[in-house]
């Protein structure tokens, strides 16, 4: 049997981790790109979206897949930083944006990332996944299996870099998760996003500077990646983090695909980001193992259950609209133990006004054992009775 319970008229998020839900509609602005996605990555949220499943050409955005897989190298220590990777030929005459490195060169690990990042570096691209596969083709195949291990289903790599490559596919939402993920895995490398200019000693000075204009525009700015092609357009993925009243520390993605020019994906991008911080507020709820909410248990050494999230319980609503949120609590009755800690016991739903807003299940804080056989049968016959 399902019970419901209501609680606060203020409450809580409505989404697993990286698995984003839709506030109650409020217009956009008019973006100017094939499709763009607005995340509130502080609570998981949609704030906006166009055309964010369609198929799409990603360029040098396929380079955080790149980083992706490298960064696993570097955190399981497979790789260091300080690791030097020799530059082979194929990696030298890559055409498009490069680092400027050479065969007679060996380059370090940091130093291949940072051309990868800040210079978009197609060489030192192709150099990081020869020395992380073995070959272009093993770490293309690192990338994929990657890609379906975080959920990337309709995303397809031909390459590590990004140029044009028939089947090389990806969506505005895939590109979502692929961003959230590498933010969330490995924050002791995402740092790199936030360099402004980088040259390698003994290289040209040309292209030193960080194709994304708004780390330059922007002081709340801190990534992450921008690419072009003829094809894919001029592409932007860039994320702020900006402390408002009642939330410090709230962070937005926004993705946008196919402007006009690089000016033009760093205004949309601008647009969109300055739009999901003044159209929404975000309210941190509950902490991270915090009760929620207290079930009674059967058959248990404990007879309560506290039930929470194990990350912090935050969520984004139209600004000057906190006070419409309602939420229930459905959950099972009878709770019977043995309760694993992490089971899903129940679910919250959330109503803004009289729409319904999000969901997210409810897991068990902590485990409750089996009572003794004569716990056991007393609660049986307390159960048969009511």
């Amino acid at each position: 049997m399902k019970k419901i319970k209501s609680i606060f008229s203020l409450l809580f998020w409505g989404l697993f981790l990286f698995g984003p839900t839709h506030a109650q509609t409020i217009s956009p602005p008019e973006i100017a790109a094939k499709a763009y996605l607005l995340i509130d990555i502080s609570a998981h949220q949609v704030l906006a979206e166009h055309l964010s499943q369609d198929p799409v050409e990603p360029a040098s955005l396929t380079k955080l897949m790149t980083a992706y897989v490298v960064f696993d190298a570097l955190k399981s220590k497979k790789i260091d930083l300080k690791q030097t990777f020799s530059v082979s030929t194929t990696a030298w005459k890559m055409p498009g944006s490069r680092m400027f490195i050479d065969p007679k060169m060996s380059v370090p690990v940091e130093d291949l990332i940072k051309g990868m990042i800040v210079q978009s570096g197609n060489d030192a691209t192709v150099a990081l996944a020869e020395g992380v596969g073995g070959s272009v083709d093993r770490f293309v195949q690192l990338m994929n299996e990657q890609a379906k291990r975080l959920g990337m289903n309709a995303t397809v790599y031909k390459n590590p870099e990004g140029l044009t490559t028939p089947g090389h596919i990806t969506t505005a939402n895939d590109l979502s998760i692929l961003a959230t993920r590498l933010m969330h895995d490995f924050p002791e490398y995402v740092g790199y996003y936030a360099i402004k200019k980088y040259r390698y000693p003994g290289t040209p000075a040309a292209n030193d500077s960080n194709r994304n204009l708004l780390l330059f525009r922007d002081p709340t700015v801190d990534g992450l990646k921008t690419g072009h092609t003829d094809a894919a357009g001029f592409c932007m993925i860039a994320t702020a983090k900006r402390d408002v009243p009642g939330f410090n520390g709230r962070r937005l993605l926004s993705i946008v695909l196919g402007a006009s020019s690089e000016n033009a994906r760093a205004v949309e991008s601008q647009k969109l980001l300055n739009w999901g911080f003044t159209s929404f507020e975000t309210l941190n709820l509950f902490n991270a193992n915090q009760a929620v909410f207290k079930l009674k248990v059967w058959k248990g050494k404990d007879n309560e259950l506290s039930i929470g999230k194990t990350e912090p319980i935050v969520i984004a609503v139209p600004t000057g609209q906190s006070s419409l949120v309602s939420s229930q609590i459905e959950y099972r009755d009878p709770l019977v133990a043995p309760v694993q800690k992490g089971e899903v016991v129940a679910k919250m739903k959330l109503k803004l006004g009289k729409e319904n807003f999000s969901s997210i299940d409810l897991e068990a804080l902590q485990p409750i054992e089996q009572a003794s056989i004569f716990g056991r049968a007393w609660d049986a016959l307390r159960l048969w009775i009511k």
